[in-house]
C-alpha cells in the first residue's frame, strides 16, 4: 500500500444490490502546498507566496519547481540557491534564488493565460507560450522518432505504475517514456497539472531541460495549458488519453509538436506533427 502521505483510510458503507456494509476505503490526499519565492534584491531579502495549489503531498519540491519553470519564472538550474521549507512545516516549498537573480512576479497577478476559461484568444495565448518556450518551434528535421507500436504500449505500462490510483482511483498521473516506449518516469497528483509539473520539475531539478528526446504522456485530456507546458520543456510529444481541446491543437501545430489523443485499447489520433509516428516499416505512418 503507498504511504499514508498519499492515501488516507476513511470509513464508507458501500453498497451492494439492496444491502451495505461498513467498510474502510482508501482516498487520495489533497492537501494545500503553498509555494513562495525568496529573492535579493539591493540588499534587501524578501519572500514572497507566489501560489497555493490544492496537491497530493510527495514531491514537492519538483512541483514547486515545475509551476515556476511552466510560468517563465525560473529558467536555468543554477537561478536557484535552495529548495526549503520553513520550520514546521509541511505544506510550504520556498525557492530561494542565487544572490543577484531576481524575477519578476507581477505577471502572475494579471492571470493572463493559465486557465482555460480566461477568456483570452488564441492567437494571445499562443504569443505568451512562444515567449517563454525554451526555444524555436520544433525542428520538423530532428531525429526524435516514436513507432506506432511503441506508442500503444504506452497506455498499459502507466496504468500499470500507477501506485496510488490501483488504491484509490483519485489520481491523474503523467510520464516521460524514451523512443522506445520504455517508461522512464511517473509522477502521480490529485491535479493533472500537478503531475506534469512534478515530471517536469524532476528533470529540471537533474539539468536535463530541454527533454527533447521524450514523449509526455497524460492519463487525462489534453489542454492547452498541458501543451503549454510541454512546449515550454522543450518535449516534443504529448500523449494523452483522452481528447485534445481545439486550442491545444492549434498550438501544437504552431510549435511542431506531436499531439496524441485517445491513446488507449489499440489506437490513437494524431493531430499534428505526424511525421514523428512511424509504421512498422519505419515509415511516416501518414505516407501511403
Amino acid at each position: 500500500m503507498p504511504t499514508t502521505l498519499n492515501t488516507s483510510l476513511i470509513e464508507v458503507r458501500r453498497v451492494n444490490g439492496a444491502g451495505t456494509v461498513c467498510t474502510r476505503d482508501s482516498v487520495a490526499v489533497e492537501d494545500p502546498l503553498e509555494i513562495q519565492v525568496g529573492q535579493e534584491r539591493k540588499g534587501l531579502r524578501t519572500i514572497r507566496p507566489v501560489s497555493v495549489t490544492m496537491r497530493t503531498p510527495g514531491h514537492d519540491d519538483e512541483l514547486a519547481i515545475g509551476f515556476l519553470f511552466g510560468e517563465g519564472l525560473l529558467n536555468q538550474r543554477s537561478d536557484v540557491a535552495d529548495i526549503e521549507s520553513p520550520e514546521g512545516e509541511t505544506s510550504c516549498v520556498r525557492i530561494r534564488l542565487r544572490a543577484g537573480v531576481t524575477v519578476d512576479l507581477k505577471h502572475l497577478d494579471r492571470n493572463f493565460y493559465t486557465a482555460s476559461s480566461c477568456g483570452v484568444c488564441g492567437k494571445a495565448s499562443i504569443a505568451a507560450v512562444r515567449a517563454m518556450a525554451c526555444g524555436p518551434p520544433l525542428n520538423r528535421l530532428e531525429e526524435f522518432r516514436v513507432s506506432a507500436a511503441a506508442v500503444h504500449q504506452m497506455s498499459g505500462r502507466l496504468r500499470g505504475s500507477q501506485e496510488i490510483f490501483e488504491w484509490t482511483g483519485g489520481l491523474h498521473a503523467a510520464a516521460l517514456f524514451d523512443g522506445a516506449g520504455e517508461l522512464c518516469l511517473v509522477r502521480e497528483d490529485v491535479g493533472r497539472h500537478n503531475a506534469v509539473d512534478k515530471v517536469v520539475g524532476a528533470e529540471w531539478l537533474e539539468g536535463h531541460i530541454p527533454i527533447a528526446d521524450r514523449i509526455l504522456f497524460v492519463s487525462g485530456r489534453a489542454s492547452f495549458e498541458l501543451v503549454q507546458k510541454a512546449v515550454r520543456a522543450g518535449i516534443p510529444m504529448l500523449a494523452a488519453v483522452g481528447a485534445p481541446s481545439s486550442l491545444a491543437v492549434e498550438l501544437a501545430e504552431a510549435f511542431n509538436l506531436t499531439l496524441l489523443g485517445f491513446v488507449r485499447d489499440g489506437r490513437f489520433n494524431i493531430y499534428s506533427a505526424h511525421f514523428r509516428i512511424l509504421d512498422a516499416q519505419g515509415v511516416d505512418i501518414a505516407v501511403r
